[in-house]
């Protein structure tokens, strides 16, 4: 099945707006097995939209537009594509009803254009949209489908997972099923090398590789009409996943390394705490957006003064006279400070210059020294992260995160 998507709206060819619905969809929709050949962005101009339609119905058989459907003037997609079909707009008393119960809950009145809303193609299916007042729309022509959702993503993500889905699940014949496998400490470049003869010959399944600073994720998409069959299949590149990447795969679904960690935390009731100078308590923060880490994860500490590493870490100042704040000496006294003041099973500290200033020929920007303390073995790593002040710290951050898995696994 040949897709395409149809983003309108002024504001996201003017740059005031990221796209992120065209992401989502066409990553929902290659789980599906059904391949997105172009994506297409129109402003709130009622001839290009048009013409943007016309084109994707010569070439497509589903189409899937987000945006225009609002209650103002220039919401006009509904009007174009029922137009372009021949089909009436008629209202749909059950959209009234719910945009009236919708501004019924709301402390603002409602205006009047809001029942432009209401009017819907003739013989279109509605989807109901309980997050906001535009509902999505429907309708089969034979050879295409037409998918209608609003702009808004929160809504758009709702209803595309409530009502898209069943339809379009419905309507294929063949199973498709993916398995993720999430891998740290390699690149991208590096993960694909390791997978071109696979890919090479890539036919069912098929092998695609993303990445995002310090994590590669390989998915491994199967299709067929056998949820045996394709499972064995699947069975089979999983024991080569394993064969080629070993510690290297830190999950198996979609979590990232930081939620990963978390979730072995409190599997295996492992309590941590963490001191960090250059991170300024990213690694804290990573960890508290983890829902229940407050019962591993009792104290972080930001010591990002010597004063304060000598005052909460007892760091010696003959150390930091010695050794400088950035050192592996520095590390390990604020490793094991840290221990003995909070006690927990896993102590982490990380000093360094993130930049973009404080720099040396001994000590360049970018030097991070990591200690990571676990069942009475204390390590400190060096490393040099290339980049700007936030990348820096975010790199840090994803490195102690991978130390802290290694030695809790």
């Amino acid at each position: 099945m040949r897709c395409e998507l149809i983003s309108v709206g002024t504001e996201l060819l003017v740059g005031d707006t990221l796209n992120t619905n065209v992401q989502f969809l066409s990553r929902e929709l290659s789980l599906l097995g059904i391949r997105v050949y172009y994506h297409t962005t129109v402003g709130d101009n009622p001839e290009r939209l048009k013409d943007a339609v016309r084109i994707a119905c010569e070439r497509s058989d589903l189409i899937i537009t987000t945006g225009g459907l609002g209650p103002t003037q220039d919401d006009l997609t509904k009007e174009i594509i029922a137009e372009l079909f021949d089909r009436k707009l008629v209202e749909d008393k059950q959209v009234k009803q719910d945009i009236l119960s919708y501004f019924a809950n709301r402390e603002f009145p409602m205006t009047s254009n809001n029942f432009k809303q209401a009017l819907v193609p003739e013989g279109a299916t509605v989807l109901r949209n309980d997050w906001g007042t535009a509902p999505g729309i429907y309708f089969d022509q034979g050879e295409r489908q037409v998918f209608m959702l609003p702009g808004p993503p929160r809504e758009m993500i709702h209803l595309f997972q409530s009502a898209v889905l069943p339809i379009l699940k419905k309507n294929e014949n063949q199973l498709v099923v993916s398995r993720y496998y999430n891998l740290s400490d390699i690149g991208e470049s590096a993960a694909e090398d390791r997978l071109l003869d696979l890919i090479d010959k890539q036919d069912n399944p098929t092998i695609a590789t993303y990445a995002k600073m310090g994590e590669v994720q390989v998915r491994i998409t199967a299709n067929g009409s056998n949820e045996v069959e394709i499972n064995s299949l699947l069975d089979q590149y999983e024991q080569l996943m394993f064969e080629r990447f070993g510690d290297h795969i830190y999950s198996l679904n979609k979590e990232s390394l930081s939620d990963a960690v978390c979730r072995m935390l409190l599997e295996k009731k492992i309590t941590i705490a963490t001191a960090e100078s250059c991170s300024g308590g990213l690694i804290a923060s990573q960890l508290t957006r983890y829902p229940g880490i407050s019962e591993v994860f009792g104290m972080g500490l930001v010591t990002y003064s010597n004063e304060a590493k000598m005052k909460l870490l007892d760091v010696s100042a003959d150390t930091l006279e010695k050794h400088g704040a950035v050192s592996e000496e520095t590390a390990r006294e604020m490793c094991m400070g840290l221990k003995y003041s909070s006690g927990a099973d896993c102590c982490v500290a990380v000093t360094g210059i993130a930049g973009p200033d404080g720099g040396t020929d001994d000590k360049p920007v970018g030097l991070v020294y990591i200690g990571v303390f676990y069942k009475n073995k204390l390590e400190v790593t060096r490393w040099h992260f290339k980049g700007e002040r936030q990348v820096v710290q975010d790199k840090t951050a994803i490195k102690a995160f991978n130390l802290i898995r290694k030695a809790i696994d």
